[in-house]
């Protein structure tokens, strides 16, 4: 490595923040711009550890020690090609990933482990800064064409894999813009979306066609699918979120957490970088208009995931009330629990920027009942502290005598997670075949009907967006050796760096 002692004399530094007040009056991103110096400081703590378990704990497997020693040199241009020659999207990965891979680092076992995330975002916005992310088209076509239905980060990855093999792709995505829940789902504040514009303007000047507002199985029939295009890979995510099934479910005041997020995205994106007034009053405006907002309300987030967690940073920018955040299962330890060793991904307290902002949070809650007025208007929630007891062999849970309680809620938003993709329309039509769990069953990212692909949720259930740019590779390399009988498509493809930056 560039410097042998850089663990020993430089703490790790992540990410900067902006001051909590300043950000809770606006959608901008929460981190501060890279530092050039910090970055190098960050990239010398990189041990020189034999065994590098960061290659194994992310599933893009990054070439993590060579970019940081790349960057440690100064050689930002070698650190861009080694990073961006496994993954499509860092600038995705280097802002809303969780870093399984610092989970991972030798480093990790006994200090803070290396600052992997912020080195990955620091060297793709210098790359942009730069103009190093330039289109970069096949210099050959194949003839064959592939359609890629979902353009979330597993569509986009598969989509731009593709292309670079030769195919001429068209990506689908039914909303009026592409990037799926990074763009509907996750808040500006953690990723503005001009990230993502500026990289569908890359994909577009090297020959992808991008098609928005398209619902295919509606807009374009399967059969028409299957007709037109010599592969289709399915990547529209994992868009069923699992219901709180008790009584006041119907009550006004009552939704899922992507109703409330995405609402506010749009918003956002309406706004064209003006600031978003939440200082009128919006009582009652919300169901008249169907908009939802927490402004002077008491919220509670049902899930304590980061979906819960960005409904607590949206609800302090609309100037909630109040805000409680809770979650049924047991309070994880604020060290690595024991049951998750090194280099496993630790089970232990997370504290996201969201939480930092205001924000009471409890566990072993069970909600039971939403309690609304005469009106149809929720005005409370029945919660109960539980516990969690061996039956069996199985857990399960136990209501605690006596802890029964009602607390004041105005906006209840459910953030338990998805089950599985929608199977009505385009996924019937193809014939598809589920697993277990109801998701499209592609064990090798081949559906039953060998012209039909699947990847990112809605083959492998609900994740992270590091599994999903993985998955949309790896779908790739598999429809790549379906067409042309071998893959042009490396899921390492070191290969592709020049030659001259490897001192080949």
């Amino acid at each position: 490595m560039g410097k042998p002692t850089g663990f020993l004399e430089y703490e790790r530094q992540a990410s900067q923040k902006r001051a909590i007040e300043e950000r809770k009056q606006d959608y901008n991103e929460v981190d501060v711009t890279y530092d050039k110096q910090q970055t190098k400081e960050q990239a010398a703590r990189c041990m020189d550890c034999g065994i590098p378990f960061c290659h194994s704990g992310c599933p893009l497997g990054n070439i993590i020690p060579e970019f940081n020693d790349a960057v440690y040199d100064e050689n930002w241009k070698l650190a861009y090609e080694l990073l961006s020659s496994t993954n499509n999207f860092p600038e995705f990965t280097g802002r809303i990933c969780p870093a399984p891979c610092e989970a991972s680092c030798v480093l990790g076992i006994n200090k803070p482990p290396v600052a992997i995330e912020y080195i990955e975002k620091s060297i793709i916005e210098k790359a942009f800064e730069e103009g190093w992310v330039v289109p970069q088209p096949p210099a050959n076509r194949t003839g064959k064409k592939v359609a890629v239905v979902g353009s979330g980060p597993a569509g986009m990855a598969a989509a731009d894999q593709l292309n670079k093999a030769g195919h001429t792709v068209t990506l689908f995505e039914r909303a009026d813009q592409i990037g799926g829940l990074v763009r509907y789902g996750i808040p500006d504040f953690k990723l503005n979306k001009d990230i993502i514009d500026r990289r569908a303007e890359v994909m577009k000047a090297e020959g992808i066609v991008i098609k928005t507002g398209v619902t295919v199985g509606v807009d374009v029939k399967a059969s028409q699918l299957e007709r037109d295009f010599d592969a289709v890979v399915l990547t529209g995510g994992s868009t069923v979120p699992r219901d709180l099934n008790i009584p006041g479910r119907e009550l006004k005041g009552v939704h899922f957490a992507m109703e409330f997020l995405s609402q506010q995205n749009k918003r956002v994106a309406d706004s064209k970088g003006k600031p978003v007034d939440q200082s009128v009053d919006h009582q009652g405006v919300a169901y008249q208009n169907g908009e939802l907002f927490a402004t002077d309300k008491n919220v509670v987030v049902i899930g304590g995931g980061d979906t819960g967690s960005d409904c607590v940073g949206t609800s302090n920018r609309h100037k909630a009330k109040s805000i409680n955040q809770i979650e049924i299962m047991p309070m994880p330890p604020k060290e690595r629990a024991e049951s998750t060793p090194w280099p496993q991904w630790p089970m232990q307290l997370r504290t996201s920027t969201s939480h930092e902002e205001g924000c009471e949070r409890a566990w072993s809650i069970n909600t039971k009942e939403f309690v609304g007025d005469e009106n149809g208007n929720l005005k409370a929630l029945k919660l109960v502290e539980i516990e969690w007891v061996k039956d069996n062999g199985r857990m399960a849970m136990k209501e605690i005598p006596g802890t029964e309680q009602e607390v004041p809620c105005e906006l209840a938003l459910i953030a338990a997670g998805f089950l599985h993709p929608q199977h009505e329309g385009l996924l019937n039509d193809l014939g598809i075949e589920y697993d277990q769990r109801g998701n499209i069953n592609a064990p090798k990212y081949q559906t039953s009907n060998e012209k039909i692909f699947a990847a990112g949720d809605m083959r492998r259930g609900q994740s992270l967006v590091v599994w999903a740019i993985s998955e949309g590779r790896e779908a790739a390399r598999a429809v790549d050796e379906y067409l042309m009988g071998e893959s042009f498509l490396e899921a390492k493809a070191v290969s592709m760096i020049s030659p001259a930056y490897l001192n080949i």
